[in-house]
């Protein structure tokens, strides 16, 4: 009877040893999950360091994750460093490019008052309009670079609609009425969030492709439409449409419709509108087909 007891006693005895080495082990685990976490949060947040770490205390596991942080802060430090490099590259090229060609075209309209033959006045013409196209593409480039590097930031508040389509169609109505197309603004009540300054230039970039593409006699009309979400600042014309096809292609880089070569401009417009927009929470569609004109529609949050 007697050993019976004993038994049963070092039964019992191990149970609990087993039981007390299943807890502490849970306890070493659970504390090797909570020191991972805390390095995941430190490594998203920006602020993880490689320490010394105990491989008695801490599991392998976690000392091969503490050396792939360690790498990728480094690998991201890397990127922040050519992202500073290239932002330095881009004020470099506008302050060297912007003195060059603004002298191209004083020499080129200087030259142009010289008693030229039919010929030179033709030759000092193209002179001062490829002058101005190459102006237009390197500030649509720095516009574009600094965008995506984050050198400039968009600063969105809240603000009412009207007076940004009224200042935007403002900059656009002589040359709509030397073409003779008929430019219109509606009445747009309330209110969106955005940031005034790059805003304007989007919708000036739409506005600035209504009227190039839209032949005289034609019109273009620019309103605001109030959605529970978003504002909606709609750019239509009567032009000569684009095909399904193209409706992706024409936000990229550069990128021109096959019948939009002769035009003026550089392809890029409709990519930093779309750009400019979706910095701030938004977005810009467009609706189009051959013969029926297109609407591009900017999209701004209202909260």
């Amino acid at each position: 009877m007697t050993g019976w007891v004993i038994a049963a006693a070092l039964l019992a005895l191990a149970g609990i040893i087993a039981l007390g080495a299943g807890l502490a082990a849970r306890r070493r685990a659970a504390r090797t999950l909570d020191r991972m976490e805390e390095m995941l949060t430190a490594a998203m947040e920006g602020r993880f360091a490689e320490e010394h770490f105990d491989e008695s205390r801490l599991s392998a596991l976690e000392a091969r994750l503490a050396r792939y942080l360690t790498a990728s802060e480094t690998s991201a430090g890397r990127v922040r460093q050519e992202k500073d490099r290239l932002a330095g590259l881009v004020a470099d090229i506008a302050h060297q490019t912007r003195t060059p060609v603004a002298n191209l075209r004083l020499y080129s309209q200087l030259l142009a008052e010289q008693p030229l033959s039919p010929a030179g006045q033709d030759c000092a013409a193209a002179i001062d309009a490829q002058s101005e196209k190459l102006g237009v593409l390197v500030e649509a480039l720095v516009k574009t670079s600094r965008l995506e590097t984050g050198l400039l930031a968009l600063h969105p508040a809240p603000g009412p609609l009207e007076p940004l389509l009224r200042r935007a169609a403002a900059q656009y109505a002589p040359a709509a009425a030397e073409k003779g197309v008929a430019l219109t603004v509606s009445e747009a009540a309330g209110e969106a969030v955005f940031d005034e300054k790059w805003t304007e230039e989007a919708l000036c970039n739409l506005l600035d492709n209504a009227v190039k593409y839209t032949p005289a006699g034609g019109r273009v009309t620019v309103e605001a439409r109030l959605y529970e979400m978003f504002a909606a600042i709609r750019v239509a014309d009567t032009g000569p449409g684009i095909p399904e096809s193209e409706h992706a292609k024409i936000f990229g880089r550069f990128y021109r419709c096959p019948g939009a070569y002769q035009a003026r401009g550089v392809g890029i417009g409709l990519y930093l509108a779309r750009q400019i927009a979706q910095g701030q929470g938004g977005y810009v569609k467009v609706e189009s087909a051959p013969g029926r004109g297109s609407v591009f529609s900017l999209w701004l949050p209202r909260q």
